[in-house]
């Protein structure tokens, strides 16, 4: 596979080594440097190295074998599905508990001083609960595990194309991420829980995959053949599938937004393995919640864009990101405080009422405050009033104070160091203008007939909003459906989310993009840039190739391996000709890793054949090593060692994709040698 050399801070600290880049550290830079640069990547290694290794095993494995590999995978993916479903019952189960208790406590403060006076110290405690929760969420991102802040879909789609991210499907980042989310929600911050939920689902699938936990160093001597990136690419497909499955019980959703967002690889039984996930993750969810419960613009991705860089500019230590959160949570009631303060939209209390907190606040008996129902609130349970709350819930100068103020607070929020998703904000933003301009259609055309109903444009207003912002068409369109109910709003739905597309597309990326492009990651796209298709092979390759010999001396390839200048994942294997002057014809393709595995167990030629010949080595002992294989360093070879020689021609890649050198975007050209992508 390609090597990858391009280095970044996702969260602003330093690496295990301590490393930090001047920018970082908050160095003199008036100018924009987008290639904020920390620690290197690597690429996954998506391609099968089908070496004398793996064609031995494939034609020692009966048509029964493969069955039961196949049976395998489907058993992974329900499990998959059956614990992602969980965690998200946790986190919802979690939030409500925990944000019905603060409301529950704010609200009853909230009537005892209002007749009385001393509202102020209902706004203390309203703040000091916020900043509470997120304080303790952020210093679980901010020491414990940066990885886990915001919602880790961009992180994720890097995965899914091929991009290798340091700790983003470990065991800890699932801990703090789900406890982040909790606590981040909980805290009345502009967030949500679904997008951690996507990543939490990746996690899951990343690790029950692989039968193991290299973190709890727990080996259950299960799934063992999945142990390689090809195979596990595809259940962390399935996981994120899951989660959205679980966030928003859209099975087909799920599906959809993987195949959209996400996978960069796609096959007809890869589809119906992930919709299997997809159903038992909803299905898990919706069993255990019925058991608890049985007592659009592209404004907003260019403003964020700017913020979340100033951000990663000049708050780069955990302990100001820590107070970053908290000033934002409390900022957030102190905001929320006041616009219910001064809010006179009473709404009379139907015999039917389903707010949860309602506040009388001012208003007469039988009446509850409006804005109360926005801001007082989780951010689902807002989104829910204004897409099923009747007509004269609220005023238009209620929801569009609302809008704004909501707005501010979310492009705010984003990039904070916590566990927080980007999806019900923006639905929430879309959901209350939409209503407002469905209300103010109703006031101009003096119609009170269906079509204007303003819950009814609260839902497209959602998906304008949400689309403009993340860019997704067919498989927002299906989790909006699925999510509502709402079969008859397909289409126009669809309408709305290509316009919003076309329209943001003109002027900025999505906003996953713009994070993956603000963290320089070097992400491929679906198709090359217009530029590029004069460029030739020969232009973009360096040189000289750092390659192997066939049978290379073991001095060489520790010297390689240790060379920092070199910290290549792949290298092309040659055959030299008799002529010095010709290059050497390639004839294979070598992974670090697997180097790294060969010089662990000395294989080198003279020890195979001597009296003390070790045992062959096979796929199990390069799976076993998966996927954190020792660092060079920790490899011992003495100076005898060094003298040996290594044959690579069994474990090398005979298949490697190569491309001419004088090749270009328009086509192959004949006669020219060809170059490894090493």
């Amino acid at each position: 596979m390609a090597n990858i050399s391009k280095k970044v801070s996702w969260s602003g600290r330093g690496d295990d080594r301590g490393e930090r880049t001047p920018l970082l550290n908050g160095a003199e830079d008036g100018k924009y440097n987008r290639h904020v640069l920390h620690f290197v990547f690597q690429s996954l290694d998506y391609d099968n190295s089908e070496n004398q290794l793996f064609l031995e095993e494939e034609r020692r494995m009966s048509h029964m074998g493969f069955r039961c590999l196949e049976t395998r995978r489907w058993v992974i993916c329900g499990l998959i599905g059956f614990l992602t479903g969980l965690i998200a019952c946790l986190i919802d189960i979690a939030v409500e508990k925990l944000a019905g208790y603060k409301y529950s406590a704010v609200k009853q403060n909230i009537e005892k001083f209002t007749e009385f006076g001393g509202l102020s110290i209902s706004l203390i405690l309203w703040a000091v609960l916020n900043s509470a929760f997120v304080m303790v969420g952020a210093i679980a991102v901010a020491f414990f595990e940066p990885i886990a802040a915001g919602s880790g879909i961009p992180q994720i789609k890097c995965y899914l194309n091929g991009v290798k991210i340091p700790r983003v499907v470990r065991l800890k980042t699932l801990a703090i991420k789900v406890f982040g989310v909790i606590c981040s929600v909980a805290g009345g911050l502009a967030v949500g829980k679904e997008g951690p939920m996507i990543h939490s689902g990746a996690v899951v699938a990343a690790g029950v995959s692989q039968g193991r936990s290299t973190s709890l160093k727990k080996d259950f001597k299960i799934f063992e053949y999945f142990r390689r990136d090809t195979e596990k690419r595809d259940f962390v497909s399935a996981g994120a599938a899951a989660g959205v499955s679980a966030a928003f019980g859209a099975p087909v959703g799920g599906v959809l937004f993987s195949l959209e967002e996400g996978a960069s690889f796609w096959n007809q039984m890869l589809t119906w393995r992930i919709f299997f996930a997809s159903m038992i993750s909803t299905f898990t969810l919706n069993f255990f919640l019925s058991i608890y419960h049985g007592k659009g613009t592209p404004l907003c991705p260019c403003i964020k864009y700017y913020i979340f860089f100033t951000k990663l500019k000049y708050i780069h230590r955990p302990c100001l990101q820590v107070m970053e959160a908290m000033l934002v949570a409390a900022v957030t009631a102190t905001v929320s405080f006041a616009m219910i303060y001064f809010s006179n939209d009473c709404q009379p209390l139907g015999q039917d009422n389903t707010e949860e907190y309602s506040l009388q606040l001012f208003c007469a008996d039988g009446e509850y405050n409006s804005m109360a129902t926005a801001f007082f609130n989780t951010p689902e349970r807002s989104v829910r009033s204004l897409f099923h709350n009747p007509p004269g819930s609220y005023n238009p100068l209620t929801l569009g104070v609302f809008t704004l103020a909501y707005f501010v607070l979310a492009v705010w929020t984003y990039g904070l160091t916590v566990s927080a998703g980007v999806f019900i904000p923006s639905l929430l933003i879309g959901a209350a203008w939409g209503r407002l301009f469905g209300i103010l259609l109703s006031t101009i055309t003096s119609s009170q007939s269906i079509w204007a109903d303003p819950g009814k444009y609260a839902l497209i207003g959602a998906a304008a909003q949400l689309g403009g912002i993340v860019r997704m068409t067919l498989s927002l369109t299906v989790i909006l459906v699925e999510a509502t109910g709402s079969v008859t709003y397909g289409f126009p739905i669809m309408l709305v989310l290509i316009t919003a597309k076309i329209v943001g597309d003109y002027f900025i990326e999505g906003l996953y993009d713009v994070h993956i492009k603000l963290q320089s990651v070097p992400f491929l796209h679906w198709e090359a840039p217009p530029t590029s298709h004069w460029l030739t092979a020969r232009e973009v390759m360096s040189s000289p190739v750092t390659c192997f010999n066939r049978v290379e001396k073991v001095g060489r390839i520790v010297d390689v391996l240790s060379n920092t200048s070199t910290n290549h994942n792949g290298f092309p294997v040659v055959a030299h000709t008799t002529e010095n002057d010709e290059p050497g014809k390639i004839c294979g393709l070598i992974l670090r890793s697997q180097l790294i595995v060969l010089l662990k167990h000395k294989v080198f030629v003279e020890r195979a054949s001597s009296r003390l010949s070790h045992r062959k080595l096979q796929l199990k002992d390069f799976r076993d090593a998966y996927p954190r294989f020792p660092p060079i360093q920790s490899i011992h070879v003495s100076q005898d060692e060094r003298e040996c020689m290594m044959d690579l021609t069994e474990f090398m890649n005979p298949t490697p994709y190569t491309v001419p050198q004088v090749s270009c975007g328009t086509g192959n050209q004949e006669g020219s040698s060809p170059l490894s992508f090493g």
